[in-house]
């Protein structure tokens, strides 16, 4: 009996020890937990039981810390003020509130500023960002990043084995927010970079082409970082792609150090992630691979977008969450959650419309749906004071008063317990749902080398990778946003949208991967150049005619105010975007060709049989979409599997055994749901920032 007891405890003993410190923190048996952004250093500390006493009883499961907070806890170099935050942390545990805490790198104190100026970061005018704001100090400079490495471990000894802390945000939104860095400090990393990558002077006027227009370098010392301020028309291509690769690997560089300070003192249980703005130069999330996982920030009724319909503005599109949850699910530690998520109006939009009711929550149930671990709204009060006072927080002005966004965080936690009741923990997805599973590469290099050569100024990169996503979406198919890192094996259909720079390595796995039975799509502009931006010294795109059964092709663009034609079935089809006019080998089924022009009848869509597999290549852009959307729809007619018809901006998906439906439209939506299912939360009636939640046996 002793023995067996001794064995039991050393089974439980394992099963803790396994456990990811995420695992820890968000148990998968709770699904999903929400949380607020708090700034105890922003409000009179008679207040702060008050307020988190009161994001304790409406749900809130974890708050947010310091991340612009250097100023406070760093007063005056080397003096330093935890008191305040001791009292922040204890006061939080005391409610029940587990912390994030976070690195206070976006915004350096002002005597770091005024001492020591190098750090600061420099516009493409020359002039020199100063002290101020958020994100001004340069990631390149060694003097900033020994600062840094100084608070984070000051923090990480403080707090690495509290408790209450389960986490680490590193930054906050790092990017410097789409501005590049032109001081000495990032000149001097470049040319360093360059010449880790290129070795010699030689090598790299060879890559780059230098040679035309004279652009040829003697030695390292000579290259600036492009800048279009001190040229007189587009920088040269290659040397912009590589800039971007740079302040990508500068970024997840700092990103990297940080993680490296914290794992060296923080307990095994914290976990360190960082949260970012997805899709954005120069932030490249896969680079950032010393982080356990990664989360994102998400703004959706700022003004900006129209949305769907005469409601839209008020209630964001679809793909503005779906995508980076399909992509942030597939980085470090294979899951994610949302760091920062609109808790209502905001103040810094091209105009600042209150959102739907309902839309809050609707966003939130995104998250959940697509496999998120946490929702943290930004922020729990709504400021008086500073650049941010029209920005709602889950509390009104009075800071008592919960906003309507804070109402329906409360409502989605009461829902959440209802849920928690009917979880399963060994449900699997459903075999109709994995067999339409779709891998979609994507790549921060491609979209930085396609974007700066458009080619024609109808061109879009994200909305050609949009429009592909969002079809996905309307046949209710399980979408992955993939790297080239993972196993291409794992999905039944693969689609490179736009996929222009490449290598024989990645043609040969793709021919690998579709002679062993998978369905590969391929669409316009891919494997025009090398990993470098250098065409081929062979046919257009020559590396994928073998895979996609091509003989040749060139391209086309047409005027704003002309529309081509396309023949697919019986149908016609308009473009003018961009069109790839193909010549098939002898075998490749023409599926689709173009109906006008001086190359009237060739080939616009073709499908080659490859091994088990097939390969689809998608020749045409649109505008609406209606072609691409048809086309997919038949590769999985032939490969026999059975797919949804949705309209755009109603959203169903699959979570832990939970089907939940969304209407991002502004009509009412009737959602089909078997009659066996038992519903859990909502109607098959969706009116808009509707929700629907059920179950089927």
């Amino acid at each position: 009996m002793k023995k067996l007891i001794l064995l039991l405890s050393l089974c439980l003993c394992w099963r803790v020890y396994a456990q990811s410190p995420v695992e820890i923190s968000f148990p998968k048996e709770n699904m999903f937990a929400l949380g607020s952004y708090y700034y105890p250093e922003q409000w009179d500390s008679s207040q702060w039981e008050r307020d988190l006493k009161k994001m304790s009883e409406i749900g809130i499961r974890f708050t947010h810390f310091a991340e612009f907070a250097w100023g406070t806890l760093e007063p005056e170099e080397g003096i330093y003020d935890f008191e305040w935050l001791d009292r922040a942390v204890a006061l939080a545990g005391k409610y029940g509130l587990k912390v994030i805490m976070c690195t206070p790198s976006p915004t350096p104190p002002v005597w770091l500023s005024k001492k020591y100026p190098d750090i600061l970061i420099r516009r493409d005018n020359g002039v020199n960002i100063q002290h101020g704001r958020r994100q001004h100090a340069s990631w390149s400079s060694e003097r900033y990043c020994d600062f840094v490495k100084n608070i984070v471990t000051k923090l990480a000894e403080r707090y690495g084995k509290n408790p209450t802390v389960i986490g680490w945000q590193i930054d906050n939104e790092p990017g410097h927010y789409g501005l590049v860095d032109y001081s000495e400090n990032a000149q001097q990393k470049f040319r360093l970079w360059l010449r880790r990558k290129y070795k010699t002077i030689d090598q790299l006027n060879a890559t780059w082409g230098n040679t035309f227009w004279s652009e040829s370098y003697q030695h390292f010392d000579q290259i600036r970082l492009p800048n279009q301020q001190e040229l007189p028309e587009k920088p040269n291509p290659h040397a912009m792609l590589d800039m971007n690769r740079f302040m990508a690997d500068e970024l997840a560089g700092f990103v990297n150090m940080q993680a490296d300070v914290l794992h060296k003192n923080i307990s095994e249980k914290q976990w360190i992630t960082t949260n970012l703005i997805p899709v954005f130069n120069p932030v490249d999330p896969v680079r950032m691979d010393h982080l356990d996982f990664t989360t994102y920030t998400r703004y959706l009724v700022t003004g900006h977008k129209k949305g769907i319909g005469k409601l839209g503005f008020r209630l964001g599109i679809p793909e503005d969450i779906g995508f980076p949850n399909d992509q942030f699910r597939n980085f470090a530690g294979k899951t994610f959650g949302v760091m920062e998520l609109q808790p209502g109006q905001v103040n810094w939009g091209v105009y600042n419309p209150q959102p739907m009711p309902g839309a809050v929550r609707m966003w939130i149930y995104h998250v959940f749906a697509g496999g998120g671990k946490f929702v943290c709204n930004y922020r729990f009060r709504q400021p008086l004071k500073g650049s941010e006072q029209y920005h709602y927080g889950m509390v009104m002005t009075d800071g008592v008063t919960l906003s309507p966004g804070g109402e329906e965080y409360r409502q989605v936690a009461g829902e959440m317990e209802q849920l928690r009741m009917a979880y399963d923990p060994d449900s699997e997805m459903p075999e109709y749902l994995a067999a339409r599973r779709i891998g979609m590469l994507f790549d921060m290099n491609n979209y930085w080398e396609t974007d700066f050569q458009k080619q024609t100024d109808q061109w879009n990169t994200m909305s050609h990778i949009h429009k592909y996503y969002n079809l996905l979406k309307t046949f209710a198919a399980p979408v992955d946003i993939i790297s080239e890192k993972e196993d291409f094996s794992r999905y039944p259909f693969l689609i490179a949208p736009a996929y222009q720079l490449l290598d024989s390595m990645l043609v040969e796995r793709w021919v690998k991967y579709a002679e062993q039975g998978g369905h590969l799509i391929l669409t316009c502009r891919t494997g025009q150049k090398d990993r470098n931006g250098k065409l081929w010294e062979a046919p257009l795109a020559a590396p994928v005619h073998f895979l996609a059964g091509i003989d040749n092709l060139f391209y086309d663009h047409l005027p704003e105010s002309l529309q081509g034609g396309v023949n697919f079935g019986t149908e016609k089809y308009d473009w003018n975007n961009w069109a790839d006019v193909i010549t098939p080998k002898k075998g490749t089924e023409v599926w689709a060709t173009y109906a006008d022009q001086f190359y009237k009848g060739s080939a616009s869509v073709v499908h080659h049989k490859l091994g088990k597999g097939t390969v689809t290549y998608i020749g045409t852009d649109t505008d609406d979409g209606k072609l691409e959307k048809d086309v997919m729809r038949r590769v999985y007619e032939e490969a026999k599997v059975t797919v949804d018809d949705l309209p755009y901006g109603v959203v169903k998906e699959w979570r832990d055994g939970f089907y939940v439906a969304l209407n991002y439209t502004s009509i009412t939506q009737n959602i089909a749901i078997p009659s066996r299912a038992k519903i859990l939360i909502g109607s098959r009636v969706l009116e808009p920032a509707g929700v629907v939640v059920w179950k089927e046996d």
